[in-house]
């Protein structure tokens, strides 16, 4: 094996966060840094430098003991060497990005390999950096802080959705399930109560407002479930190619007669044009695409007044199923869309609509977990074109 390139600390010692805040200061000396490296006395050269820095430190002597290292400590970054025995770097971090748990640690290659090619397969396997031996001290820890401030900006980035999401259920969803729980308990308590006294069209009546509140909470409560099903497959690949392996011919008559259903039900029957002559088979199973077609043309009904077209189309071009849902209703402004997430609710006061705001994003997401893609164009209060992309195979 050649001999491997020296390091080069030639920079007098700096502190490399000096020009942060004292609340990353604080965070990057809390950092874990493993490092992974087969020559002795480079590995005790990075520990030395980074323990200097005040961060923790481990360290595996080559790429095996590296993986199980990091699968045991979960890191805050990796340097690794490529060039070791039992398992190179570009094996590491295969291994390591195909894990949920290891899949998003920053990774910093070391190599003495500084040509093109090198580069790019590193890259292509989800390096987030590479120094090329010999390195300055400088060049070394200005790469470890660029890795933990930008993995800094992705964590508050995901905190803030993830408080925006939990704010939005916070007033979302218990205002969704109180408003169905207080038809059923209201229309029931008066049963109760005058049973004796009601006419039969009153009972019935009742009956039916307990049935469709009951209806309404069912579907909030699937929904949920749904998309907390929906986000857990979107981090397992296996379940991805699952769902992916499935396919449904289009359009079938059961299908047609689902979404004219769906129209008379909301008493728009006459608004309905529904042209769904293309015939492919799209990658999907029958109930999942039924689920994405029933909340776009739930939105189309909801949100648009009685006496204006509703119009669903498809097409087939270049493999891809599209397929088309158009109304006329209130739509949405472009920030809208861009922000459209799970439980969020535009106007809530102006227009208190019915729904926790699942069904968009749960067609969106399903949409994408299957290899398609969902698009929204709108200009309100004229016209809303929803469009759901989905691979396809020729059905004739």
């Amino acid at each position: 094996m050649p001999t491997k390139p020296r390091i080069w600390w030639a920079v007098p010692t700096l502190r490399v966060f000096q020009k942060s805040t004292e609340e990353s200061y604080m965070l990057f000396n809390m950092s874990k840094i493993l490092v992974i490296e087969d020559d002795t006395s480079i590995r005790q050269n990075l520990l030395e430098l980074l323990e200097l820095e005040d961060f923790k430190v481990i360290a595996a002597e080559n790429g095996r003991i590296g993986v199980l290292l990091a699968q045991e400590e979960i890191p805050d970054l990796i340097i690794c060497d490529v060039t070791m025995p039992e398992l190179d770097g570009y094996s590491v971090l295969k291994i390591l990005r195909q894990e949920l748990t290891t899949a998003t640690i920053p990774f910093i290659f070391l190599t003495g390999k500084s040509d093109k090619t090198h580069f790019r397969q590193g890259m292509e396997l989800g390096a987030d950096d590479y120094l090329a031996k010999p390195f300055t001290r400088s060049e070394l820890l200005t790469a470890i802080t660029a890795r933990l401030e930008k993995k800094v900006v992705i964590a508050q980035k995901y905190q803030k959705k993830l408080d925006e999401l939990r704010n939005s259920i916070t007033h979302s969803l218990p205002h969704e399930m109180r408003t169905p729980l207080n038809g059923i308990l209201g229309f029931s308590e008066l049963l109760i109560k005058d049973v004796h006294i009601l006419s039969s069209h009153e009972i019935s009546e009742m009956a039916e407002g307990i049935h469709k509140s009951a209806e309404r909470l069912l579907r909030l409560i699937q929904n949920f479930l749904l998309y907390a099903e929906i986000e857990i497959i979107a981090t397992e690949q296996e379940r991805i190619n699952a769902l992916q392996s499935h396919q449904t011919a289009f359009p079938t008559i059961a299908l047609i007669n689902f979404i004219n259903e769906k129209a008379k039900k909301a008493g728009r029957a006459a608004d309905l044009e529904l042209n769904l002559q293309t015939r492919c088979h799209p990658q999907i199973s029958e109930t999942r695409l039924y689920k994405i077609i029933e909340e776009l043309i739930d939105n189309a009904l909801k949100f648009s007044s009685s006496g204006t077209i509703i119009q669903v189309n498809s097409t087939f071009i270049n493999n891809k199923l599209t397929i088309s849902f158009i109304d006329h209703g209130r739509g949405m402004t472009a920030g809208q869309i861009a922000e459209l997430g799970a439980y969020q609710q535009f106007e809530r006061k102006l227009y208190e609509q019915q729904g926790s705001g699942l069904g968009l994003i749960i067609a969106k997401r399903l949409t994408e977990l299957h290899g398609g893609e969902l698009q929204i164009h709108s200009k309100p209060e004229e016209r809303t074109l929803v469009q759901v992309s989905l691979p396809c195979r020729s059905g004739e």
